[in-house]
Formats: C-alpha cells, structure tokens, sequence
C-alpha cells in the first residue's frame, strides 16, 4: 500500500517490484537510498526510483522491524472479490468494509470462500 502512494507507481508496477525483489530488500533499498537497486526492477527508471526512495524513507524508517510495507493480504484474491460483489450490485464501500474485516479473521481464503462469507454478512 506504501508503494501506490508514490506518484507514478501503481498496482502492476508494484507488483513487478513484489515479483523482482522482497518487500524486506525493497525496504533496505528505500532506507539505504539504494537507487541502483531500484533501477535495476523492470519499469523503474532514475526518477522513479528517486521518488519513491523520498517518498517512503520517513514512512518506512519509522515501521518497526516487525512491521511489513506491504499488507500480509493477497491483493488479487481480494481485488477479484471485490470486483465481483460489486458487479453484482453491492456498494463498493460497503462491500470493501466487510472483505477488509473478513481477510483480518481469515486471510487464507480463496476468491469462493471470500465471496461467500461476504455475501453472509451483507
């Protein structure tokens, strides 16, 4: 979620970065102000890598060791259960309060399992 925050990172390219290295490399780098590290990552350029090293270091230094940078939670099971509920008619924020309140319980759900028990509690 830090990553998308970041002017010009969105969903795929932190995917890529997810892919390329560990959120604890990614974590050294944007501490260590390891610009090399991030330029090497497919679709980070200097500047890019420039602005999510200012962007984050304040953030990320201030997280405990125990704390991640990225949510635990699988983003793509949640997303597709999401999109699903609300093309069905559901209220997006309705919808995406009770998936988040779900995956806090129970985060080791398929997309089934997390539509269902969503369905339960709307």
């Amino acid at each position: 979620m830090q990553l998308i925050s970041v002017s010009g990172v969105g969903a795929n390219t932190s995917r890529v970065m997810l892919s390329s290295l560990s959120p604890h490399e990614i974590k050294n780098a944007i501490i260590g102000s390891d610009v090399n590290l991030l330029k090497s990552i497919k679709g980070i350029g200097a500047k890019t890598a420039e602005r999510i090293i200012v962007d984050l270091k304040d953030r990320v230094g201030k997280l405990a060791d125990g704390d991640q940078i990225i949510a635990p939670l699988n983003n793509t099971i949640r997303d597709e259960a999401l999109s699903a509920l609300v093309m069905l008619g559901f209220p997006k924020a309705k919808v995406d309060k009770i998936i988040n309140e779900i995956l806090k319980q129970k985060n080791d759900l398929t997309v089934e399992g997390l539509i269902k028990e969503a369905l339960k509690r709307i």
